[in-house]
């Protein structure tokens, strides 16, 4: 930021109150370019932009919201952290902290400025490599120093219907004090169909990372939540070989992967303190418990039936056409 940040942070609130609004879920939104941003998060992404300097050594976890971004946090730190914590260790730093402390996201740290101990201050005092979590699409970050850093990103794409449900169900636990109403499941859906997401359209959100993935494969690499889940162990090594970082012959012999699975469930992950009793956010706070719920693949057999899903399919397939990227699996 040009000025000081606490000067700069509210010249960027006043630019995000200039952006176009619209109906969100539970919150309003802003449009900023083609994509929808939560009201509340524009100022702070904006400053994200334009004040994080990004390192070549860097590793950036990109996700849409409710799309496996816990898990894939404390995956990825359990991996890059191994040499100075082993994850068979009764102290493993995610045996007593939440993913979303140990790996934070970018735009948090904007949000939450403080005058003492601003954003750069925080950043500048990481160790390499230093892993950052965003939700903001590739073209916001295309606008910073990211794509010039040459840093590597992972991103995780998760079927947009087990998203929209993941997501419902996590607003309704996260309401702010003031709301006074939970919004319907059929209400949602027909928000999310138009668009209406966090961070969204989703099926722009996947085709933006999906394309540098392919244009970029040594710098950014694009998973799937469902393979994710069914080869966890081979997804951690690919991780691993991604990130640079690859198991030894050593390791492998002596179960330092599958012990990075282990310390990585979700029954382990649900079960550390931090994660039961922990809040997580700034201007609007809930409980850490909200991010373990079930994240299970074909939860969204609970709330759509399968017209419903039959239309998400095809207008996310049809939005992705000419992409190279298809979400239907055979």
């Amino acid at each position: 930021m040009p000025m000081g940040e606490e000067d700069a942070f509210a010249t960027y609130e006043a630019l995000a109150s200039s952006f176009p609004t619209c109906r969100g879920l539970r919150r309003p939104y802003r449009k900023y370019g083609n994509f929808i941003y939560p009201a509340h998060l524009m100022a702070p992404t904006l400053a994200m932009r334009d004040a994080f300097v990004a390192r070549p050594t860097d590793v950036l976890l990109a996700t849409m919201p409710k799309s496996g971004t816990t898990w894939l946090k404390a995956l990825v730190f359990a991996v890059t952290h191994r040499g100075c914590h082993a994850p068979d260790d009764e102290r493993h730093p995610l045996l007593c902290s939440s993913p979303h402390d140990l790996v934070p996201f970018l735009h948090t740290l904007y949000q939450n400025h403080h005058p003492e101990y601003p954003p750069s201050s925080c950043l500048e005092e990481m160790p390499p490599p230093r892993i950052l979590a965003v939700h903001a699409p590739f073209s916001l970050l295309q606008e910073s120093s990211v794509a010039e850093s040459r840093c590597r990103i992972v991103y995780l794409c998760r079927d947009p219907k087990d998203a929209l449900v993941s997501f419902w169900h996590f607003i309704d636990k996260a309401a702010p004090p003031s709301s006074t109403a939970s919004l319907a499941f059929p209400e949602a859906f027909e928000l999310f169909c138009d668009g209406v997401f966090p961070f969204g359209p989703i099926w722009d959100h996947m085709a933006e990372y999906w394309k540098e993935s392919v244009a970029r494969p040594d710098e950014v690499m694009f998973l799937r939540y469902e393979h994710l889940k069914e080869d966890t162990l081979g997804s951690v090594k690919q991780l691993a070989e991604f990130l640079g970082c690859p198991f030894t012959v050593e390791e492998v012999a002596g179960g330092v992967p599958e012990a990075v699975v282990a310390l990585c469930s979700m029954d382990q992950m649900r079960d550390v303190r931090a994660n039961r009793d922990g809040e997580h956010g700034v201007s609007w706070k809930f409980k850490n418990s909200a991010f373990f719920r079930k994240g299970e693949v074909g939860d969204w057999n609970e709330l759509m039936t399968p017209e419903m899903a039959r239309r998400i399919d095809a207008t996310v397939e049809e939005k992705l056409r000419g992409s190279g990227l298809s979400l239907i699996r055979n």
